[in-house]
């Protein structure tokens, strides 16, 4: 899912309708489950029946693992650190986003450590080419152009 960039007057009505469309969109699918739940009344419910049992109905710690494991939103900006190595590792390629490059196992490291701290899913090592490039080379170099 992704998110349009925001006007960038801050002042107009369409950055605040803008900012409050995004700002009102769910974290991840925990927060989409706890909608639900209130609409619905279900929450209301559980609260009553969790108190009745002086008990923690555990819907926090609920929302909280389904975000993470559904995020709709990527965790973080680039760290300063993270952008400067991108824009190094893209500078010594002659096509900056060619999906036939090689890398190696340190810029693959490097790269996937900055790929699960910044985007919603998690990767992994492999050794498996196709796999690299459209799991965390693509949608890396996608966010990377966002900024230039």
């Amino acid at each position: 899912m992704s998110t349009p960039k925001p006007p960038k007057d801050k002042r107009t009505k369409a950055y605040k309708e803008w900012k409050a469309k995004y700002e009102s969109s769910g974290e991840g699918m925990g927060d989409v489950v706890e909608k639900i739940t209130k609409a619905t009344g279900i929450i209301a419910v559980v609260d009553k029946v969790a108190g009745a049992f002086d008990a923690d109905c555990g819907c926090d710690e609920r929302k909280s693992k389904l975000n993470n494991l559904l995020r709709f939103r990527p965790k973080d900006c680039f760290t300063e650190e993270e952008f400067e190595y991108l824009s190094q590792f893209y500078s010594e390629k002659l096509n900056k986003f060619d999906p036939h490059i090689t890398v190696s196992v340190e810029q693959q490291q490097k790269m996937i450590d900055i790929f699960n701290r910044v985007m919603p899913k998690v990767a992994n090592m492999t050794t498996c080419g196709s796999c690299f490039n459209s799991a965390v080379y693509k949608p890396l170099s996608k966010v990377y152009s966002t900024y230039l």
